[in-house]
């Protein structure tokens, strides 16, 4: 049966261009205009993945609420928010809620279409046996490739997949300064330098929430990021 994607949008045209490239990749799709209209159907039936934007209607964050809403009753829903609103606290905000994704609506289908894929490859992933094969360990950091998952001295980390192909870059060649052109290529997205920065700034709070002392992402001014090798 084909997977299930919700787009919640306002604009229409905007909605049916995604529901389109969505449908021809082979995703059963379904649209809702307004944040009441999709929790009353999500409440009926989860879709395998929910695109959301945050203006919705009358309500200036209605994303942001819904996807509050989602994550409450289903932790393991992909979520991913599209939208014009690009500002850092708009990100941090969105991320900090719960969402698997942040992306503006200036990306390209395709770039979209490979994060969804992605993020669906996960959860399939999750739902499989861990194998050994797939992890890879960096001192007290511990990757599992095909899950996407990673822990830190054993406690979880919940990274995006952005966050994760990040930290995969920078772990699997402790010491190597990498560049944000070559972060960006390991996690397969096209982004500016600040952007870049603001994800590294989330990965390092996100370590530093299970450990104060976390260092091991080195700044390179001027170049990049490394990882240190503790």
């Amino acid at each position: 049966m084909p997977e299930h994607i919700a787009i919640v949008e306002d604009e229409a045209s905007i909605a049916q261009n995604y529901r389109d490239a969505l449908r021809r990749e082979g995703f059963r799709v379904s649209l809702f205009a307004d944040r009441p209209s999709a929790s009353a159907a999500f409440a009926r039936e989860l879709p395998g993945l929910a695109i959301i934007d945050i203006g919705l209607g009358d309500e200036a964050e209605g994303g942001f609420e819904l996807c509050r809403q989602l994550r409450g009753h289903c932790p393991d829903l992909p979520i991913v928010f599209l939208t014009a609103r690009d500002s850092e606290l708009d990100v941090i905000s969105g991320l900090r809620l719960g969402a698997d994704e942040y992306l503006t609506k200036d990306i390209s289908q395709a770039v979209l279409l490979a994060r969804i894929h992605a993020l669906l490859r996960r959860v399939r992933a999750l739902r499989e046996p861990e194998r050994s094969e797939d992890i890879l360990e960096c001192g007290p950091l511990a990757l599992n490739v095909e899950r996407m998952t990673a822990s830190w001295r054993g406690a979880a980390l919940e990274f995006t997949v952005t966050e994760f192909w990040i930290v995969h870059a920078l772990a699997r060649r402790p010491g190597q300064v990498k560049k944000r052109q070559q972060l960006m290529d390991a996690a397969g997205v096209v982004q500016d330098d600040a952007t870049i920065t603001s994800h590294i700034k989330r990965i390092r709070r996100k370590f530093q929430a299970l450990d104060d002392d976390f260092k091991a992402i080195e700044t390179a001014y001027g170049i990049g990021y490394r990882w240190s090798g503790l």
